[in-house]
């Protein structure tokens, strides 16, 4: 995506040297000149337990060799799921992260988070962001495929697969998800026999456990449906969940380019450039 982003917004690429010493360390030493720029971070925030502290590494190195700001584009932002103290003594992940992570950064742009019981990243985030859509991507992605039936998981995706069905001009269907645990969902679709046919296109923002999908795929065997793919916006594929969603019958299985993954199929680099051309543009206003 790096490449796509640069050629796009006619950028120089950025270079850095990251590495570990023996005792487990990072070692980074930023190669590339920065004094006087506005630079923008591309960062991959899947797993990110292993990476977050060597990004900090980075944007506090970037300020101390001179550059004039250090912007954040994370396809996918993570620590957005615990967004309450269920139980007495937990974390409240994402407001930690997010104050963390503002300590470091002028702006974010990030797509499709987890906005579950926020209304903003601005709830937790003190710098500005911008969440950009990624159902005009999987849209662009259907259009002009002939006999799908779009089927969203469950209430809460049914907002995002109308847009995308409306705007790919596909037939959906929404189905009802009761959460058991981690690991553990059952998926109750509506009957679809009228639908018998076509080809059924789960969709998902982001597929994890991959049991959900999974589950899609039972409840559509379950009703005659044999053709069955699944597109996503961020496939994190916990627990190599997308062997176990191959195997249960998927004939395709979709992700956008947010998580560098095999099943990259769609591309949301265009879908960055304009946020990204606004703050920068936005810090050159402030300057002058």
């Amino acid at each position: 995506m790096q490449e796509k982003l640069c050629d796009q917004l006619g950028l120089a690429p950025g270079h850095h040297e990251l590495r570990r010493f023996p005792d487990g360390e990072s070692y980074l030493r930023v190669l590339t000149p920065v004094s006087g720029a506005d630079c923008i971070v591309l960062a991959d925030f899947s797993r990110p337990d292993a990476k977050y502290l060597a990004h900090l590494f980075l944007f506090e190195t970037l300020r101390e060799l001179g550059a004039r700001s250090v912007g954040l584009v994370a396809p996918y932002l993570c620590y957005m799921r615990q967004d309450r103290r269920f139980a007495e003594g937990e974390a409240v992940t994402s407001r930690v992260f997010a104050r963390s992570l503002s300590s470091h950064i002028d702006w974010l742009i990030t797509i499709d988070p987890h906005l579950h019981r926020y209304q903003s990243l601005g709830e937790i985030y003190s710098v500005p962001a911008q969440v950009v859509q990624g159902a005009p991507a999987l849209a662009d992605w259907l259009r002009g495929q002939d006999g799908l039936l779009l089927v969203g998981p469950d209430a809460e995706s049914e907002q995002w697969v109308s847009s995308i069905a409306m705007a790919s001009n596909h037939p959906y269907v929404i189905g009802t998800k009761q959460r058991l645990g981690d690991r553990r969902v059952e998926v109750t679709l509506p009957d679809i026999s009228a639908y018998r046919g076509r080809k059924a296109v789960i969709i998902d923002d982001v597929i994890s456990s991959g049991r959900t999908v999974g589950e899609c795929v039972r409840a559509l065997k379950a009703q005659g449906m044999e053709a069955i793919l699944c597109a996503a916006v961020h496939g994190i594929f916990a627990e190599a969940s997308d062997t176990y969603l191959l195997g249960t019958g998927l004939q395709a299985l979709v992700t956008t380019n947010t998580v560098p993954h095999s099943t990259n199929g769609i591309d949301v680099s265009e879908l960055l450039v304009s946020p990204i051309r606004h703050f920068l543009n936005q810090a050159e206003d402030e300057r002058r």
